[in-house]
């Protein structure tokens, strides 16, 4: 039995737990997951809050990220107990590919490193001593960045250690955090938080890792009242029903459904570059099974290079397949599967239709590429390493399609010369795509990645201003006046 979260203060025989049960092939794994009381949650907020009243703020921006920054070294150690237990468990909770796991935690782990972590704040304050104290601005006066005692993240877990950006976000800010474990993958957050309790006792009691099963309007109420801050992930339909519930005077930032695709322009496509292209499309595609916004679900190819769009669609499947032996996808479940399978149909049903459509997969359904000429715009595919390529004259000629979905668009891959690139980032920029990337790197942003468009520290911070007129004011009250 795995125990999940982290509870500071709070004795584990005085809290109920229940047990969520993981199965993997002949491998079962039970993790307890703490249900707390309506008093249990009132004591643990006050003590969070309380706690990084007195000792948060009484550190330097720069003391808070060398802790997390030990922490994460401890991550990335493959000798270290941890990371072993990370790389043992993480498969089995979340049915990814172990060797997949393995890798895909060095990477992201890395984004959290001392250096990159400086990246963070800066993106943000351009002083970021303005975390620490009060400091000049270019206005005049003085200014200091407060964040809130009380942050709540709700976060997914559609991706191993995706609650880690918002943590360490709230932790940088100098926020008490709470944050809800997702029943997917319920353990990766409370285990960095034992790890800095093993490093810096008193930052950890400034977080409490929590769950409560989705749809408890009572347990969800409970926290978002007594939060400052709220950040939340998750589909549009739970953060519309979260919104709903979030007092008027708590500030509340939603991360909801993106859609991500690629554009592969000419340039990229002769002999020599289409297959490296087409490999690392792949690789955002096969990533974790498209379960982040940031996986592409179509890709945009120009026609007129040497390689055609559907060439290119070839190259694509079999890269596809290659992953497929290296990193095979997790067991589907029955929606998924059956998500999967009527995309599919449907493709094929357009092909019978329209000879100049292609679907492309293996026989067992494990991936799939369909192909067609006509500028169909930007449809969802079925996920779980299903794709579409659409050959297009230009790939100019593919924006105009996407403003419809301004709301939902994030992240863009793209293979293209340095002109094309900047000349598509304002195209694609003016309809609402927020970050754009090399292929190959869609699933994995750099440190300070503004995510859906807006920033990590800055979102959550007040600003308290001492304006010009009160430092004027107060010298004429000082003692070398009279």
């Amino acid at each position: 039995m795995e125990r999940a979260g982290h509870l500071p203060g709070l004795s584990a025989d005085a809290v109920d737990w229940r047990t969520l049960t993981f199965r993997r092939g002949a491998e079962t794994l039970d993790v307890a997951v703490p249900v707390l009381s309506e008093a249990q949650i009132a004591e643990l907020a006050t003590r969070v809050r309380t706690n990084a009243r007195t000792y948060l703020r009484s550190r330097t921006v720069a003391e808070i990220a060398a802790t997390i920054d030990r922490a994460v070294a401890r991550l990335l150690d493959r000798d270290d107990p941890w990371r072993r237990k990370a790389e043992r468990l993480l498969p089995l909770v979340t049915g990814y590919d172990a060797e997949m796991v393995r890798l895909g935690l060095t990477g992201y782990l890395k984004t959290f490193r001392g250096p990159e972590l400086r990246k963070f704040v800066a993106e943000d304050f351009a002083n970021p001593a303005v975390l620490d104290d009060f400091q000049p601005m270019p206005k005049g006066g003085f200014a200091r960045a407060f964040g809130p005692e009380l942050l709540l993240h709700v976060w997914a877990g559609n991706v191993p250690g995706l609650p880690l950006w918002s943590l360490i976000s709230g932790l940088l800010v100098k926020a008490g955090t709470v944050g809800k474990l997702p029943s997917a993958e319920p353990l990766f957050a409370g285990w960095f938080a034992q790890i800095l309790a093993e490093i810096d006792p008193e930052l950890a009691d400034c977080i409490a890792i929590v769950w409560w099963k989705g749809g408890d309007a009572a347990a969800e109420r409970a926290w978002l009242t007594r939060a400052d801050t709220v950040v939340a992930y998750g589909g549009n339909d739970a953060l519309e029903a979260i919104r709903a519930r979030v007092p008027i005077t708590t500030r509340f930032l939603p991360y909801g459904h993106k859609i991500s695709f690629g554009m592969v322009a000419r340039s990229a496509l002769d002999a020599g570059k289409a297959g490296a292209v087409a490999r690392q499309a792949a690789y955002d595609v096969a990533r974790y099974d498209q379960q982040g916004c940031y996986s592409p679900q179509t890709v945009f190819v120009e026609r007129g290079g040497r390689v055609s769009p559907r060439e290119f669609a070839g190259y694509l499947a079999h890269e596809l397949d290659a992953l497929g032996s290296k990193f095979p996808r997790r067991p589907l479940s029955m929606g998924e599967a059956g998500s999967v399978a009527s995309w599919r149909n449907a493709e094929e049903t357009k092909g019978f239709a329209d000879p100049s459509r292609a679907l492309l997969g293996d026989p067992a359904g494990s991936w799939a590429v369909a192909y067609t000429d006509a500028a169909d715009g930007l449809s969802p595919c079925g996920l779980n390493r299903t794709v579409t390529v659409v050959a297009v004259d230009r790939l100019a000629e593919a924006v105009p399609g996407l403003a419809p979905h301004r709301a939902f668009l994030q992240t863009v891959g793209i293979a293209a010369a340095p002109e094309e690139l900047f000349a598509l980032a304002g195209a694609l920029g003016a309809v609402g795509v927020t970050r754009l990337c090399a292929l190959g790197r869609m699933t994995a942003p750099e440190a300070g990645w503004h995510h859906d468009g807006r920033f990590n520290l800055l979102d959550l911070v007040t600003m308290t201003e001492i304006e010009g007129s009160a430092e004027r004011a107060a010298d004429t009250f000082a003692p070398y006046t009279d």
